[in-house]
């Protein structure tokens, strides 16, 4: 008794427009969620310096006249230079990252093997 071929499931022009729109609305979340939650961007630390000459800011004579090219004065860079992005590093943070990607990939390549043998199973089993 021979088997039917497989056939994909077909879907509507109406469920890929919702599923778009749908895997559109789940990039954008999660994208945004670490910003909401506050676990992205250390934010900004300043740093309060005593002299304020181009020396005093740890400024070389080079970037000093590159900075006297772009008009500015000691007074008007100095807020810029203060301005300091924090690198601080979690490693809570990271290793509960590092567990959920791994978590991910294992689910993703579980079912996948499963997927796939039941497909070529369906395919090829009376062959």
């Amino acid at each position: 008794m021979a088997k039917t071929p497989y056939r994909p499931p077909e879907q509507s022009k109406l469920g890929q427009v919702i599923d778009s729109i749908v895997l559109l609305v789940l990039v954008g979340a999660s994208l945004f969620a670490p910003i909401f939650f506050g676990l992205a961007g250390g934010g900004k630390v300043d740093i309060a310096f005593t002299d304020k000459s181009w020396a005093g800011m740890g400024q070389s004579p080079l970037a000093q006249s590159l900075w006297e090219k772009l008009g500015f004065t000691t007074e008007t860079a100095a807020p810029i230079i203060a301005s300091r992005f924090d690198y601080s590093f979690s490693l809570p943070a990271f290793l509960l990252t590092a567990a959920i990607i791994v978590i991910y990939f294992g689910f993703l390549i579980y079912y996948s093997d499963k997927e796939y043998r039941d497909v070529i199973a369906e395919r090829f089993d009376d062959k």
